[in-house]
């Protein structure tokens, strides 16, 4: 497959993910109307999917590397798309939730696969551009959910919200999966089933217990336990389910905390900006969008600049930047209700994260041979899984103390990122560092090598 398909199917699976998630918070009221669900049951609608989905990325990852990038992408897509049909067609909440968890083991298959297909397709000096892209996708996917998911409820009713997801997962499903893969056959190297379980448990113990409400104890307890258990097992095992060189590559350790803690503030701003707009100012969910749009609308044009801004400044001054704009985006946002300031507020939060996203990702990315892609993007994509959830999770912990002080610490986050950007490339480690052995060659088949 070219170029040009590879990013069109990676921009695909990002984007049906995101619009699922964002489409879904406003398809719930409805769903818990017509199959006469309780609150707690919606909540699980959302929860089912981020425990299976956090916990298995890294796993589904190495999957991807051993297996073939193409084939797990197919399999991801079609399977998501064929749990959307289902849950389109649940009688029940019951069937709502397992659905959904399904739908998370798939969403795990495909999600780590968008990055590892970019990372064989393209050498990794020319990867910020077509990241960008994916980038801005994803925030134009984000910005346009909430409208798509509520036309659709208002028109033909929840169900059409994931019917959406089958037309493009059979589009790019299918030719992923009959491809051919004509690179050599990798080594088959032990998968690692004990320290993939002990990563699981650890990931979903967190994920459960920071969206749990209240945040739950011995969840975080269990999560610490393993995660030690893990640790040790990793150390020990002859194959370790994450390969040493990528986490002993300082870059890419610390770009993965930096998408953590910017995640994280992200979320939890806007988490507590909602109680802002509708609560505060009286505004309904129409125009609170509407205040928010500037978001949006800089994290796409962020993320498309970010290519240049990377080769004449580096990811080290870049991303640095970017995290110190998203921080006084947040400090903004808890001292101004006036039109002009949120919009300004909102500016700042899409231009800092779209820059970080962009940023970040290549440091991961490019930080892997092309035979552990999978793995990085799995890894990758489990920060930006963990981070949106324990910053939600702080932010309705921090509401108590006010919304202002609850801000001014998601700021604080924010402002981690900026020191750890030193330990990031430069610009003369960028324009120095040539493709990797293993990178493909321009002409002929873009994964030959």
């Amino acid at each position: 497959m070219n170029r040009p398909w590879t990013l069109a199917s990676s921009v695909a699976g990002a984007v049906i993910v995101a619009l699922d998630g964002t489409a879904l918070t406003v398809a719930q009221p409805s769903l818990q109307r017509d199959l006469s669900a309780s609150f707690t049951e919606v909540q699980w609608t959302s929860t089912a999917y981020l425990v299976t989905v956090a916990s298995l990325l890294v796993f589904a990852g190495r999957l991807g590397d051993r297996y073939g990038q193409w084939r797990v992408f197919g399999l991801g897509m079609l399977g998501f798309g064929a749990a959307s049909a289902g849950i389109a067609a649940a009688p029940g909440v019951g069937w709502v939730i397992v659905l959904r968890a399904v739908q998370g083991v798939f969403g795990a298959l495909a999600q780590p696969a968008t990055l590892g297909v970019l990372r064989a397709a393209y050498p990794p000096d020319r990867l910020a551009s077509p990241l960008a892209v994916r980038t801005a996708a994803i925030g134009l996917a984000a910005a346009a959910g909430p409208l798509v998911g509520g036309a659709l409820v208002t028109g033909p009713g929840w169900r059409a919200v994931f019917l959406v997801n089958v037309v493009p997962a059979l589009v790019f499903g299918l030719p992923a999966l009959a491809r051919r893969d004509r690179r050599p056959a990798p080594a088959r190297t032990p998968l690692d089933l004990p320290g993939a379980a002990l990563l699981a448990v650890t990931l979903a113990c967190l994920v459960y217990a920071v969206t749990a409400r209240p945040v739950s104890g011995a969840g975080l307890a269990a999560a610490a336990l393993t995660a030690v258990v893990w640790v040790r097992h990793e150390r020990r095992a002859a194959s370790p389910l994450l390969p040493p060189e990528l986490l002993g590559a300082r870059t890419a350790g610390a770009a993965l905390g930096i998408l953590v803690a910017v995640s994280a503030s992200l979320f939890g701003t806007l988490f507590i900006a909602t109680y802002v707009l509708q609560r505060r100012l009286g505004l309904d969910a129409f125009h609170s969008a509407l205040r928010s749009l500037p978001l949006a609308v800089l994290m796409v044009l962020s993320a498309a600049l970010c290519p240049a801004a990377l080769r004449r400044w580096g990811a080290r001054r870049v991303t640095a930047a970017a995290a110190a704009a998203l921080a006084l985006g947040v400090v903004l946002l808890s001292r101004t209700t006036a039109p002009a300031g949120l919009g300004l507020a909102f500016a700042l939060l899409g231009a800092g994260f779209g820059t970080v996203m962009v940023a970040a990702t290549q440091v991961v990315v490019r930080a892997a041979e092309v035979r552990t892609a999978g793995v990085a993007g799995g890894v990758q994509q489990t920060a930006l899984n963990v981070g949106p959830a324990v910053g939600v999770a702080a932010a309705a912990a921090l509401l108590g103390t006010g919304t202002g002080a609850a801000l001014l610490v998601l700021a604080a986050v924010a402002a981690l990122a900026v020191p750890g950007a030193r330990l990031l490339p430069g610009p003369a480690a960028a324009a120095s560092r040539t493709p990797a052995p293993h990178a493909p060659v321009p002409a002929g088949d873009p994964e030959r090598r």
